[in-house]
């Protein structure tokens, strides 16, 4: 064969159906629901990664809406009109290069000769490549015809950095977002390709050259194509990694494992065997990080993260990623590779402020939260044991208030029980009751004896007892306004202001109170 005739797998495989597109299928559903429906736009932006189809879409696009019996998604292949736009010898698609004709006098041109019919086509499309290199000046030219094409021209645009394409540009185009190829996508496209060139390969080769593709498939490609030149119609792992220098993923598994146990001497090993192999330190940082971003993902729902914390890894991610400008752009790789392992290592093992505080405010609280629940269970079982009256008690009003009840008198016995649990301290009177004595005393009102008071609070408790409490009310609305006011007029100006200023109270009787009730 010669090397004339000879075209590079990137060429000879690039799609020629939409169906042949890999890993952009939101891209061909919407470019075929839109010729379905017949709602084509003037105007298209193709925005992604190199490698990943921009181009080859915008053929198929052309060719889909042009061919004879057109226009539809899928076209035949015996298709002239279709081969002639595949190949670039269509006179109505008309590609140009945005870095080499971005002068505004180029798009003057183009926009008079947007004026005239397709020559054999439907349509008259402009492909412009790479378009953020047209300079202001010639986007302003472009805005006008863009906004307000002829009906039988359409725009297709295509950029690596759309942040550089104007806004107006922008605004006037329909976007679409090529996305990077998993490597999965990739491998097996390029187990197709080797299956029909008859090339063994190993999976483990193939990954490599799908990971080192960095979601391009045109990149994949070329990488195929040079490791067939160098191995043949026999490629295996060991090759690839000669070739592009790259590190086994055994070795950045140890790596890995160096780096989460801050194990200085291996790490120093690893890069001085890197070294020594002529290795890509960059590539292999690059590789480093996306393990620990793998090893991310997986320890999210794990029990044990004492180890490989989601905390830790990221600290560690950080600490690589900021060492990658170092290491690509750096003097010495090795000592720049180096250094962003060890400070990845320090990264690791650093703990937040946040996490920390944390961390001390549980320890803290614990403990008060701790003691604060046995006090409250104290503080309610005193209270219950207070509020709780003796058991004799209980039984001696009991009885009592069932023979009042039956009409008959207490026995001697209850009242005698009833007695015994009155201390001989209750007896005698307190330094409250004595105050309260002279303070009635002070207001006119009759002072008795201990017997004779004691007697009256027994009646008067006797009364209260064979009473219900609705007579009891009653009876203290009964009594004469006047003397009720007259008892008011005795009372001490002090107990007045007291009851009248804070308690805002009413007067519906006054009485004289037992002292020892008071305490």
């Amino acid at each position: 064969m010669s090397t004339e005739a000879y075209q590079v797998i990137a060429r000879r495989w690039r799609p020629k159906q939409f169906s042949e597109l890999v890993g952009q299928d939101h891209v061909v559903r919407t470019l075929g629901n839109a010729i379905k429906m017949g709602r084509i736009a003037h105007a298209y932006l193709f925005v992604g990664p190199r490698g990943t189809g921009k181009t080859t879409s915008a053929r198929l696009f052309a060719k889909s809406l042009n061919w004879e019996n057109g226009p539809s998604l899928e076209v035949p292949d015996d298709s002239e009109i279709g081969r002639s736009i595949m190949e670039g010898r269509c006179l109505d698609v008309i590609e140009i290069d945005g870095a080499s004709n971005n002068s505004v006098e180029q798009v003057r041109d183009l926009r008079d000769e947007c004026q005239y019919a397709p020559s054999q086509c439907r349509y008259k499309i402009y492909v412009i490549d790479e378009v953020h290199m047209l300079s202001q000046q010639a986007f302003n030219a472009l805005l006008k015809t863009l906004e307000e094409p002829p009906p039988h021209v359409k725009f297709v645009f295509a950029t690596t950095e759309s942040h550089k394409v104007l806004p107006t540009i922008v605004s006037r185009c329909q976007r679409f977002e090529f996305r990077s190829i998993p490597p999965s996508l990739i491998a097996e496209k390029l187990s197709q390709i080797c299956k029909s060139e008859e090339i063994e390969i190993e999976e483990e080769a193939l990954v490599a050259i799908a990971r080192m593709a960095g979601g391009g498939m045109r990149d994949a490609q070329s990488i195929l194509d040079q490791m067939i030149s160098f191995c043949g119609k026999s490629i295996r792992q060991e090759d690839v990694l000669e070739v592009y220098g790259l590190v086994a993923a055994e070795e950045i598994e140890r790596l890995l494992h160096a780096v989460l146990a801050g194990d200085y001497e291996e790490i120093l090993k690893l890069t001085e065997e890197f070294s020594a192999g002529g290795l890509d330190f960059y590539r292999a940082l690059l590789d480093l990080s996306e393990c620990f971003r793998i090893r991310l993902l997986g320890c999210f729902g794990q029990s044990d993260k004492a180890n490989a914390s989601p905390e830790k890894i990221t600290r560690i991610l950080d600490a690589l990623q900021a060492g990658e400008s170092m290491v690509r752009l750096g003097l010495s790789e090795k000592s720049n590779f180096e250094v962003t392992l060890f400070r990845a290592v320090e990264a690791g093992r650093t703990r937040s402020i946040d996490s920390v505080i944390r961390n001390l405010s549980t320890l803290i609280e614990d403990p008060v939260k701790k003691k604060r629940s046995e006090l409250t269970q104290i503080d309610s079982d005193s209270r219950a044991s207070r509020d709780k009256p003796p058991k004799a008690a209980i039984e001696s009003n009991g009885e009592r208030r069932n023979e009042i009840h039956k009409g008959v008198e207490p026995s001697p016995d209850s009242s005698i029980r009833e007695n015994s649990m009155v201390s001989a301290a209750d007896k005698e009177p307190s330094q409250e009751a004595r105050s309260a004595d002279s303070d009635l005393s002070a207001a006119g009102l009759p002072l008795n004896s201990d017997k004779e008071r004691d007697q009256a609070n027994g009646s008067d408790e006797k009364k209260i007892d064979q009473a219900e409490p609705l007579e009891a009310v009653e009876k203290l609305r009964s009594i004469d306004p006047e003397t009720i006011s007259r008892r008011v007029r005795s009372l001490p100006s002090s107990i007045r202001a007291i009851i009248e200023d804070k308690f805002r109270g009413e007067y519906s009787a006054v009485e004289r109170i037992d002292p020892q009730k008071l305490i």
